[in-house]
């Protein structure tokens, strides 16, 4: 699957982690509703993190369509908060 991270580029990652990102996505959706700041930076940084760790970096004039958008490390809530649908950034496909 294919997951865009805003301003740095496009990752492919295995479907594997579909499990693991949507466990992030429902701790970012968490810390939104909370309105806790601490707990969005740290849970939207994992997020980011696994997806750079666990993604082979498509090149920069790659063409293909990402599944997932996902907001920029330094996103706000609000920003993050338009982002989000019914399933979160990651709607889960199994």
């Amino acid at each position: 699957m294919i997951v865009r991270i805003m301003g740095e580029g496009q990752l492919d990652l295995s479907d594997a982690d579909l499990d693991l990102l949507n466990e992030f996505d429902r701790t970012l959706e968490g810390a939104i509703e909370s309105g806790s700041e601490e707990t969005f930076r740290q849970a939207l940084s994992d997020l980011l993190e696994r997806v750079r760790q666990d993604g082979t970096p498509l090149p920069p004039d790659s063409l293909e369509s990402s599944q997932f958008i996902l907001p920029h490390a330094d996103a706000s809530m609000a920003e993050v908060q338009t982002m989000l649908g019914d399933e979160g950034l990651i709607p889960d496909l199994t």
